[in-house]
């Protein structure tokens, strides 16, 4: 039986992990004896596999993530305090970016707080959403870009679209006038329809004080503390620290 003028229409079809299902069977004397029903089944189902796949590598390319080998499966809980199980247990359902709410993560440096975020958005991406990892001064910055050549309302709309954000390194510096409206813009549109999570070294408690304007330091605060998780880590050494010493942290106990 010619098999390749199938497989040149499944792949001009763009049923690629259908022709490569196929190919598979073909060589495989145990496929061969199962039934047709059977068969198409598997053909499906590899189908349907490239696809999720082939989404989640697209996704996983798009959310730029500063540590792409971060996965929940690697948090190390005996390196750091502060990481409760059942809490990552319903973060890494995703419920909670569903639900359009916060995660505020704050920490020491070394603490493992962008291996936290990053690991998330893994996370995310593996359920078929969308994730972007910024860091704060790089997103302000590009805000500001956007101001210069008049893009910025598309630029927010576009970040409002992305279904979780991950904004780290938040309150590293000091914030201007333009920034505190343009953050305060960005969580109003995302408020109530998209999930966001902010990294910080900063204690969240001293947020306010650190956008020094009342007015506009309520306004974000009421957008990121209502519906909002938070994780306070405290790290037993930096975990920079234990890998310039080699020691590479575990993974589940």
């Amino acid at each position: 039986m010619l098999i390749q003028p199938t497989l040149d229409t499944l792949n001009r079809l763009k049923l690629h992990g259908m022709a490569i299902g196929l190919s598979e069977q073909m060589t495989n004397s145990h496929t061969q004896q199962m039934g047709f029903e059977e068969r198409i089944a598997l053909l499906i189902e590899r189908e349907a596999m490239h696809r999720e796949n082939r989404k989640m590598t697209r996704l996983l390319k798009r959310a730029q993530l500063k540590d792409r080998s971060a996965v929940m499966e690697g948090i190390d809980y005996r390196s750091r305090s502060g990481l409760d199980r059942p809490q990552l247990a319903s973060l890494t359902t995703c419920d909670w970016i569903r639900s359009n709410q916060s995660l505020l993560i704050q920490g020491a440096t070394g603490s493992g707080k962008t291996y936290l975020a990053c690991a998330l958005a893994h996370q995310a991406c593996r359920a078929g959403l969308s994730a972007w990892y910024v860091r704060a001064p790089r997103l302000f910055e590009e805000l500001n870009l956007c101001h210069a050549d008049g893009s910025f309302r598309k630029r927010l709309a576009a970040i409002a679209k992305i279904n979780l954000l991950v904004l780290d390194d938040f309150a590293i510096s000091p914030i201007g006038p333009r920034e505190r409206n343009d953050l305060l813009e960005l969580l109003d549109d995302r408020a109530g329809n998209s999930a966001t999570i902010l990294a910080s070294q900063l204690p969240v408690d001293h947020w306010h004080e650190y956008f020094n304007d009342p007015t506009l330091g309520d306004a974000i605060m009421d957008r990121l503390v209502h519906a909002s998780h938070r994780i306070e880590l405290h790290a037993k050494e930096s975990i920079r620290k234990r890998y310039a010493k080699g020691m590479k942290p575990a993974t589940q106990d």
